[in-house]
Formats: structure tokens, sequence, C-alpha cells
């Protein structure tokens, strides 16, 4: 019982970034179930911008919607950078990328054991 509580909690959160994401205009955005694979977390969401101010913005985005719900960013990385930013939110990881190092790091490809979702699904 408690499992399925903490699933619906990480998919309502998966829910609330992606929604963040496609309201700035986030590009291919992408939500892993990584839950059946690994300790880390059960969603990762992946997202790029067109360039540094984007990413910052869906960043923003994203940190301020989660945080209206209550939910507390464990960590940021990257930030400063611009071209690949992570938030970590425990349950989900929110991975938003320049278009060079998305191709680059290819994290669907890495963690392709996942299942790829669809908005709908959450």
């Amino acid at each position: 019982m408690e499992e399925s509580r903490q699933m619906e909690q990480s998919r309502k959160m998966a829910k609330i970034a992606y929604a963040a994401l496609e309201e700035k205009k986030g590009e291919d955005i992408r939500v892993i179930d990584i839950s059946g694979i690994s300790v880390l977390a059960d969603y990762f969401i992946i997202a790029n911008g067109s360039n540094e101010n984007q990413i910052r913005a869906l960043v923003d985005s994203v940190e301020e919607a989660l945080a209206k719900e209550g939910y507390e960013i464990r960590q940021k990385e990257g930030y400063g950078l611009g071209n690949w930013v992570l938030l970590d939110f425990g349950d989900i990881i929110v991975h938003v990328f320049d278009k060079e190092n998305r191709l680059f790091y290819d994290l669907e490809r890495i963690w392709s054991d996942g299942k790829q979702m669809v908005a709908e699904e959450l």
C-alpha cells in the first residue's frame, strides 16, 4: 500500500514538472519510468532548451511549480553553466540540456531499460 502511494506521489511530481517544462516551451520532453530498474528515483524527466536563458527559465519554472505544491529540491547542479542542469527532487530527477549536450550524453539510450511514458500516462 505504501509503495503505491509513493508511486502516485512520484507520478504527480512528474506531471507537474512536465507541465512546467511544456509551459516554457521545453523541447522534446521525455519522461522515463526508472522505478523498476534503479533506486535513484522513480522518474527521469529530460528536456532541452534552445539557449542558456531558456534553460534557466525551464529550470526555474520546474522549481517554482513543484515548490508551490510543497515539494523541496534536494540538489541542483549546473545552473551557472546553463548547458546541463540537474534538479533532484528525490522521487524525480529533472535534466534540462542544451541540444548539443543532450545528444552527447544521450540519457534516453543509457536508461533505455526504463519505460518511456507519454504525458497522458502521467
